[in-house]
């Protein structure tokens, strides 16, 4: 089953972390990245420009209204996700709590809904 990891996070915006720090998670988090690949268990990954420069498009009444910014305003906001291929919950959890992400961040997991 696919499931979607969503890193959400502050930006380290309220705790900067050190630059030293910052390119170790990053450098963490691409071999974890290799790793799950290599398993055949990472079908996508993908990071996020920050949220300020988001566009937010809706439909109402027949007229297309865009707005700057995300549409909800939150502490913790998208900053990337990451697509699994696991068993189940416990291993999709298993394989996200591993996350270099999760020592600063919050991932939510959601299965994934296949279209037909």
């Amino acid at each position: 089953m696919k499931y979607a990891c969503l890193v959400y996070g502050d930006g380290n915006l309220s705790d900067p972390l050190p630059e030293s720090e910052t390119q170790a998670l990053h450098d963490d988090s691409i071999a974890y990245h290799e790793e799950l690949r290599k398993s055949g268990r990472l079908l996508a990954v993908e990071a996020l420009e920050p949220a300020s420069t988001a566009t937010t498009v809706r439909t109402r009444n027949g007229r297309v209204l865009v707005t700057d910014g995300p549409f909800a305003d939150t502490k913790e906001q998208l900053g990337g996700l990451f697509i699994v291929e696991a068993r189940d919950l416990n291993e999709a959890i298993r394989i996200a709590s591993s996350h270099p992400a999760t020592r600063h961040d919050a991932v939510e997991i959601r299965p994934v809904r296949e279209l037909s």
